[in-house]
């Protein structure tokens, strides 16, 4: 795995980690009773970004880890996986 593929899989570990954690402890304008007009009661008051992004990089770093660490031992490898042979795929006549 080169520089690129491991900034690329960081980098969609770490949204994929955000878009989790992001709803996390929200509290709406409908939770404070607080509904600015014009806005949805769903519409967050208190969302504490700056905490869950730094919960999310940190959790992202330690998925990176394991999973770059799969890849480069070979741990598993596409030839482990039987949607990746085409041969079984093909039906050879036997019936079975």
């Amino acid at each position: 795995m080169g520089i690129t593929s491991a900034l690329v899989l960081l980098a969609v570990i770490w949204w994929m980690t955000f878009l989790v954690v992001l709803p996390i402890k929200v509290k709406t304008q409908g939770d404070l009773g607080n509904i600015e007009p014009g806005t949805h009661s769903g519409a967050p008051e208190v969302h504490n970004l700056p905490k869950k992004a730094i919960i999310t990089t940190v959790v992202s770093l330690v998925i990176w880890g394991v999973v770059s660490s799969i890849i480069l031992f070979e741990i598993i490898t596409l030839d482990d996986m039987d949607f990746f042979r085409f041969d079984s795929i093909i039906d050879d006549g036997t019936g079975g």
